[in-house]
């Protein structure tokens, strides 16, 4: 696991979307530099069956035209049918213990929002992990109430080679505070589904994390 991978790293799903075709939006921010990308289907609306496994295909292909890593969030069997570079799961997902298992070496990055969800994180091998929401998010209607920075800039300072990403309403304007505090890089999702212009909004993070 590559920590300069986490810089930039975009979450996306169909409902994300709103407008615009997913898959352009997706060649538009590879393009603009991001490090990383997790394909991430669900809400009320979400894709299912031939149409979910069809477009999920066509993200990483994308991804591998830019040489992107290509996570797949949740679920198991499908990263593992895509031969996907890893998944990233949640503390309502499967056992962390039995996803190690399935995935083998696969990359696996784990949502914690406690010492005792990051313990057992460590335990099982997880590559990164995934702390948030740092501020108040509208991408998902299911998120924690906002924690600021103080629990990432804790697990900075106890586990400074642990690769960390920052999540949950983050943009251009408050992204310097969260790597300030300790983060390897930002998750990002309406930031860059929503931006009117993923060419400097790419640019303004990569600014963010140089300085």
């Amino acid at each position: 696991m590559k920590r300069k991978n986490l810089q930039l790293y975009f979450i996306m799903g169909t409902e994300n979307t709103k407008q615009r075709e997913p898959l352009a939006i997706l060649e538009e921010a590879l393009q603009a530099g991001i490090t990383m990308f997790q394909f991430r289907e669900k809400g009320p609306k979400a894709l299912t069956g031939q149409a979910y496994e069809k477009f999920a295909n066509d993200c990483q292909k994308l991804c591998q035209q830019y040489h992107v890593p290509f996570i797949v969030n949740d679920d198991v069997d499908l990263a593992i049918r895509l031969k996907a570079d890893g998944i990233h799961i949640g503390q309502d997902d499967l056992h962390v213990s039995i996803v190690r298992e399935k995935i083998g070496d696969m990359l696996l990055g784990i949502s914690v929002h406690s010492d005792a969800e990051l313990q057992v994180a460590l335990q099982y091998g997880a590559d990164y992990v995934g702390i948030g929401p740092i501020f108040a998010t509208r991408s998902k209607d299911d998120a924690n109430a906002p924690s600021g920075t103080a629990f990432l800039q804790q697990v900075r300072s106890q586990h400074p080679e642990l690769p960390i990403v920052a999540i949950g309403g983050i943009d251009n304007s408050n992204a310097h505070t969260v790597f300030n505090a300790g983060a390897d890089g930002v998750a990002v999702i309406s930031a860059i589904c929503e931006s009117n212009d993923i060419q400097l909004t790419v640019l303004n993070f990569k600014e963010t994390f140089h300085s």
